[in-house]
């Protein structure tokens, strides 16, 4: 493994043992790429495959929103959060909250915020780093008087740092998306903890619109295997099943490969070779993987998608944090899948 090791995507943490360095070092690959990745310029032949039909995402129930407080939440692990007045000094523990908290027009607020090598807005340089991916500053987020902490789970941010942030009074909401419709909700919730629900109404909405025009877009298109790779630099690692990215590909019009393990993101390469991607996705563009170095691997010059020239280099960070950006992320993720595909102009942010 290489020293992929900054703290930048909310990613799930369960592999086993010897996945854990390669989770710490994806966390900065899934983020890191937007800087040098690529637009999809090659077309390749899509062939028929049979997949799983795209996900149809429910919409975020308006009705359990309320911006008043003192407010008592449920946090994505089921703890119950009170919020007493509405938070001015918030931190920051994930990028995708980052993004969601300046998208919601409350970046001014942030005292704190997690390392972030990918990071958007620009305007959120000015927000001193008081965490990194496995590792939190109690000491120094107590001592900015925060009065909010939105925290990753599934281990992304320590758990005994969380416990301890909580013991020390400090209101800490832990926020873990498996999935679109999660990742949609999460949002909300965030808008509610900061008294911007109205805001996060609109930009829930907007997103769900923009993944109901994807999904109808690809509805009746064929759904081409599909490899996303996130890392390869020790053994091949992409999507687990249960990966949120995963579900990404499925509603962009892809038959996604895993490791068909929860939890678990290392491929082997027998797998992938029997698998015979349509299209190769490189999330791993970003640390210098090309379609040329790709093909060049023992036995991958006869996968249909090295022959049909529908290996593509993709905007890693835009498809994989489940943030404001998400909207981005999904046409651009359909478009890598399906090159000919027409979307229409996306609306107003």
């Amino acid at each position: 493994m290489d020293a992929r090791t900054n703290a930048t995507h909310e990613r799930p943490s369960r592999p086993p043992t010897p996945l854990i360095p390669f989770l710490v070092a994806v966390s900065l690959l899934l983020s890191a790429c937007g800087a040098a990745a690529t637009t999809p310029t090659s077309a390749g032949t899509t062939l028929p495959a049979t997949a799983s039909p795209a996900a149809t995402l429910s919409p975020t129930p308006e009705s359990t929103l309320a911006s008043d407080f003192p407010a008592e939440l449920t946090d994505d692990e089921g703890t119950a959060v009170s919020i007493a007045a509405e938070p001015s000094r918030i931190v920051s523990l994930t990028p995708a909250a980052t993004e969601t908290l300046f998208a919601l027009g409350v970046g001014d607020r942030l005292v704190g915020k997690v390392e972030d090598l990918s990071l958007y807005p620009p305007e959120a340089a000015d927000v001193p780093d008081v965490a990194r991916f496995g590792s939190v500053d109690v000491e120094k987020i107590v001592s900015l008087d925060t009065d909010l902490v939105i925290a990753g789970g599934d281990n992304f941010n320590p758990p005994e740092a969380i416990q301890k942030l909580r013991d020390l009074g400090v209101p800490v909401l832990v926020l873990f998306a498996p999935d679109v419709t999660t990742a949609l909700a999460d949002m909300a919730l965030i808008g509610r903890a900061v008294g911007r629900v109205d805001e996060a109404t609109v930009l829930t909405a907007s997103l769900q619109a923009t993944f109901d025009e994807v999904a109808a877009a690809t509805a009746d298109l064929s759904t081409p295997r599909v490899y996303y790779e996130l890392d390869a630099s020790s053994g091949f690692f992409g999507p687990a099943p249960d990966y949120f990215g995963t579900e990404m590909i499925r509603v962009a019009g892809g038959d996604p490969l895993t490791s068909g393990l929860p939890g678990v993101y290392q491929i082997e390469a027998e797998r992938i070779l029997a698998f015979d991607p349509q299209v190769i996705l490189l999330g791993d563009a970003a640390y210098g993987v090309t379609p040329e170095q790709v093909a060049s691997r023992p036995g991958w010059d006869t996968l249909s998608a090295v022959a049909d020239g529908a290996v593509r280099s993709i905007d890693d960070v835009i498809v994989t944090r489940p943030g404001p950006r998400l909207a981005e992320g999904i046409r651009t993720l359909a478009v890598a899948i399906h090159p000919d595909l027409d979307l229409p102009s996306p609306g107003p942010s």
